[in-house]
């Protein structure tokens, strides 16, 4: 009975990849477009950011040091987060829930009182390229205007402010754009693969019939849905295989994370993303409606909410909160990471977890939703 279940879901899984294999529109799709988008992405793209959390480090408290922390407050561009320590706060940099971190040494303001050279250090992540250069400039910026005021004021300091502001750029030292955003094209190819594809397949199966006697084939709604999820995954892996190798050979974005924290990560987002392609595709059986489906619900928020492009921490909070059903959140920060970072697996897992989460959901609905018979 077993072997005999084994071979019916070999049948629809060679059926499915011999579909793949005589439908262009499938190659197009998986191995054409994906390569446009890494070029458009890799060369044509520049973004802003705002609302950029910055931590701040001091280790003394004194009324300078509060004057130059609110200093930091009075633009929209940052989001000051104090820390009580320099490991603390470097933690939370690597961790990606801030994006710079501002050191004060012990004795800041005596030396600033006798106006004795002092070294204020910024410390900025480099995986959101734009940002920290952004970033670079703005706490500059602050930090001479602050001096200046400083000096107008009190007269703390002499005119030629003895501080120098040491700056150092982890991960993406030399602040390549294209390192960042070729990341964020991978998880809008795995989009494209995983939904819209796996979408007008399907319903175009309903539309020409096929679907229904498959239906009425000696098979259950689960081995139909495995039998046409096979292939596509591998596909879908493939693509993204070659998307990493042209990114990284052909874009020179450094690859410091391993192969197989890639692979558990893709896995998890492509099934999401498979799972979506079959709900869209059983809700609606018609391929104009699927591709209008998958565009609205699947490939614009990947674009739009995941952070591939357009900073979350900018966006507004009803936004932001949005963006967390989303899986595709958490497939970009984890594919940067493993590009810029290496392997962080405290940050892996929570969003491992999230992503296999979604994929389970939307699974269990398609199975409700496709009929276990015909009508």
């Amino acid at each position: 009975m077993v072997s005999r279940k084994y071979r019916r879901l070999w049948a629809l899984i060679k059926k499915e990849t011999l579909q793949v294999r005589r439908d262009p529109s499938c190659i197009l799709t998986a191995f054409v477009l994906p390569m446009i988008l890494l070029f458009i992405f890799g060369f044509g793209l520049s973004l802003d950011a705002k609302y950029v959390k910055l931590g701040f480090v001091s280790e003394e408290y004194s009324p300078v040091v509060g004057s130059l922390r609110r200093s930091f407050q009075v633009t929209e561009f940052i989001e000051l987060i104090y820390y009580a320590s320099r490991k603390e706060a470097e933690e939370a940099l690597i961790n990606g829930r801030i994006r710079g971190i501002v050191i004060l040494q012990n004795g800041f303001t005596k030396r600033l009182h006798t106006s004795e050279f002092d070294t204020i250090q910024l410390i900025t992540d480099g995986v959101e390229t734009n940002t920290a250069s952004i970033l670079t400039n703005y706490v500059v910026g602050i930090i001479t205007r602050w001096m200046m005021q400083q000096n107008q004021d009190y007269g703390m300091v002499s005119s030629t402010i003895p501080i120098e502001i040491k700056t150092r750029v982890l991960f993406n030292t030399e602040l390549k754009s294209r390192n960042a955003l070729i990341p964020g094209s991978v998880v809008m190819i795995m989009s494209i693969i995983g939904t819209l594809l796996t979408s007008l397949v399907v319903a175009r199966e309903w539309e020409r019939g096929t679907m229904e006697a498959m239906l009425a084939a000696p098979i259950g709604s689960s081995d139909m849905i495995f039998g046409k999820l096979i292939p596509y995954y591998f596909l879908g892996i493939l693509s993204t295989g070659i998307s990493i190798l042209v990114s990284v050979f052909l874009f020179q974005v450094p690859f410091r994370g391993t192969v197989g924290a890639l692979f558990l990560i893709s896995t998890a987002f492509l099934l999401a993303s498979l799972a979506m392609g079959f709900l869209i595709s059983t809700v609606t059986r018609n391929q104009f409606l699927a591709s209008m489906g998958a565009f609205m619900f699947a490939f614009l928020p990947n674009v739009m909410l995941s952070g591939a492009i357009f900073e979350i921490d900018a966006m507004p909070f009803w936004i932001r909160v949005l963006t967390y059903i989303f899986p595709s959140r958490y497939y970009v920060t984890s594919l940067r990471t493993i590009f810029m970072t290496g392997d962080i697996w405290e940050l892996f897992i929570p969003n491992l977890v999230i992503m296999s989460f979604i994929a389970a959901i939307l699974f269990i609905v398609v199975l409700i939703l496709t009929p276990k018979r015909l009508r």
